[in-house]
């Protein structure tokens, strides 16, 4: 992409000879504005900047990512950072876990995808289900085959395809087989082209215990997709009100999803493109332009306050 990057190796947290050598650095630099990630670039690069007088921003993806201690609260206390997190959810996350916080040291901003350019226009025959999440535990992907399989047995033609890989992927891949869904499930495993597979597909599924702001559902809304997830995390800031009927209740089992997908498929075409275009326009108005706007903004006026 042609952005300048440096492999470090930071070390054990307050190094300081790593800690001299972010200064340097941001000094031959001349940077404006230090965006740490995780606790261990704001014990060293966040260290820097504030010695420096360089403000930081601290990007934070779950509410868990920032734990209570003296350490944390210290270090808060001294350089004074922003913070940036991708949904509200993760923002009142941080203000129960983190009663020190003010609500206004924390900016969200969604995060944007860049939309395809139109919708899809025509279903497949037979429909075809997609998953695009680590195959772990918390994603819910055994919910979805216990759902298919109860549908297969009622008769219904779907394909479901299944691109990543993960923990739990051996286990999947029996109870795949002892619920009789090989002929009905293909396996993708990791693919770096996402999109290219969500452009095969005609409904995203993800039942998700636990989310932040799903990136996978993003890229599946900006598709057009139509799309079927548990109201977690910050699922429901980005769902639109229209088919408000296809997000779970973050407590729904099995049967919720058994019937939100059989009423998928027993749908005719034009309604479900027609679902796609709702989920295809809200992620158009939450476009990777408009959000990097947003960010830019952000960014500039805090890299003017010192």
């Amino acid at each position: 992409m042609g952005l300048d990057a440096l492999g470090l190796s930071f070390g054990p947290d307050f190094n300081p000879m790593r800690i001299l050598g972010f200064i340097k650095l941001f000094k031959a630099r001349k940077t404006d504005l230090v965006v740490v990630n995780v606790g261990k670039d704001m014990r060293i690069a966040g260290i820097a900047a504030k010695m420096l007088g360089i403000p930081v921003v601290h990007r934070v993806g779950l509410a868990g990512d920032m734990r209570n201690t003296y350490k944390v609260r210290l270090l808060h206390k001294w350089i004074r950072p922003r913070i940036l997190v991708p949904c509200e959810q993760i923002k009142r996350g941080l203000l129960q876990e983190l009663p020190y916080l003010k609500p206004e040291e924390i900016t969200v901003i969604l995060t944007g995808k860049e939309p395809a350019p139109s919708p899809p226009a025509t279903v497949h025959s037979p429909l075809r289900f997609i998953s695009t999440s680590q195959l772990n535990a918390d994603k819910g992907h055994k919910d979805v085959l216990e759902a298919l399989a109860e549908l297969k047995k009622q008769g219904y033609a779907f394909e479901y395809h299944i691109v990543g890989t993960g923990r739990i992927e051996a286990e999947l891949k029996d109870l795949t087989t002892s619920l009789d869904l090989d002929d009905r499930v293909t396996w993708h495993g990791f693919q770096k082209d996402v999109r290219s597979f969500l452009r095969k597909a005609d409904v995203f599924l993800l039942p998700s215990h636990r989310e932040g702001l799903p990136n996978t559902l993003l890229e599946a809304m900006a598709e057009g997709l139509v799309c079927v997830a548990r109201d977690v995390g910050g699922v429901a800031e980005v769902w639109p009100n229209s088919v408000s009927d296809l997000l779970l209740p973050a407590s729904a089992g099995p049967h919720c999803l058994i019937a939100i997908l059989m009423g998928i498929l027993k749908t005719d075409e034009y309604s479900i493109l027609n679902q796609g275009q709702h989920f295809w326009s809200e992620a158009v108005s939450n476009s990777l332009q408009a959000m990097t706007q947003q960010v830019e903004r952000f960014f500039s006026e805090r890299g003017t306050q010192n």
